[in-house]
């Protein structure tokens, strides 16, 4: 099938390639003429002459409001938008409710996957009416996984988006864990190779996973992680889980602890938090302060954690 992608940085440019070699046709849009197939939206909502439309749209959190605005007056009846980036959850009723006002249908897909979903596929989690999911469904299988996991039709408008907010909130948790182990072996003397014993966790251990696997590749670069500074930014997702958390009067102690360790990274000296902003660049690279080229880090300013 045909589908229009816009924004095409680190996950959009990897998902175009991903579903180009499934046999579909993507038209791509950015603002980065280097990176775009076409000039505007306009041109790009023109190359799609198989209908429905579909067009996915993978942006920053303060540009999509305007590019799904921008979207309903070019498309028509029939047509799906869909919202994939990290978007809040409570505006995707109101974006649905806009769309429904044009006959198009909209659905909010919380993706993961990171730089590395090219070749392993990404984690979709979707919310939206079932007809409009089935219509996407070919893309859907081209991006997730092979096997029968990656992918979850997880209810009405909003649920994609509140999954992935969840799944990120539980990813904070889970490396703050690490990070914090990590900072007790440091300190340990009686422990002499901390990259190795991380490395032996790998197999046969409860506490294995793809975190791990990209800590140990980054201590592998860098086994004291002399080169990273210890400011973890907090991208939004932790917030707004914890924000939930107390809207429902859910108690998330872990994810809420993690949030906070984040907040006090930006202000003072934290070894995990090394680790934190280590793991965060194995998957992306986001929020990580990187060193000068003479091995130095660049001065840190403190202040507002937002």
């Amino acid at each position: 099938m045909q589908i229009g992608l816009v924004g095409l940085g680190k996950m959009g440019g990897n998902m175009r390639e991903r579903i180009r070699r499934a046999g579909h046709t993507v038209v791509g849009y950015d603002v980065n003429p280097e990176l775009s197939d076409v000039g505007s939206l306009e041109q790009m909502v023109a190359q799609l002459t198989e209908g429905p439309k579909v067009v996915w749209v993978m942006l920053p959190t303060k540009v999509v409001e305007e590019t799904i605005i921008t979207l309903a007056d070019l498309l028509g009846p029939g047509d799906i938008v869909i919202d994939g980036g990290n978007s809040p959850w409570n505006k995707d009723a109101a974006h649905a409710e806009l769309m429904a006002s044009k006959d198009v249908g909209f659905l909010d897909v919380g993706v993961s996957g990171g730089v590395w979903g090219l070749d392993n596929g990404y984690a979709l989690m979707v919310g939206g009416e079932a007809k409009d999911v089935a219509v996407v469904q070919p893309i859907f299988d081209a991006l997730k996984p092979e096997g029968e996991h990656g992918f979850v039709h997880a209810g009405k408008h909003g649920a994609g988006h509140f999954a992935k907010m969840v799944h990120n909130g539980i990813e904070y948790a889970v490396m703050q864990a690490y990070a914090e182990g990590w900072e007790l072996l440091e300190a340990a003397e009686i422990v002499e190779d901390v990259p190795a014993t991380f490395e032996s966790w790998k197999e046969g251990t409860v506490i294995r996973s793809w975190l791990l696997d990209l800590m140990v590749d980054a201590l592998h670069k860098d086994p004291h992680l002399d080169k990273i500074d210890d400011i973890a930014e907090d991208s939004g997702e932790g917030r707004w889980t914890v924000t939930a958390a107390v809207d429902m009067g859910v108690p998330v102690p872990t994810i809420a602890a993690s949030l906070f360790a984040r907040f006090v990274s930006q202000q003072e000296e934290k070894p995990a938090m090394k680790m934190i902003a280590a793991m965060r660049n194995e998957f992306g690279g986001h929020g990580v302060v990187a060193a000068q080229p003479d091995g130095t880090l660049p001065a840190r300013e403190g202040g507002n954690p937002a």
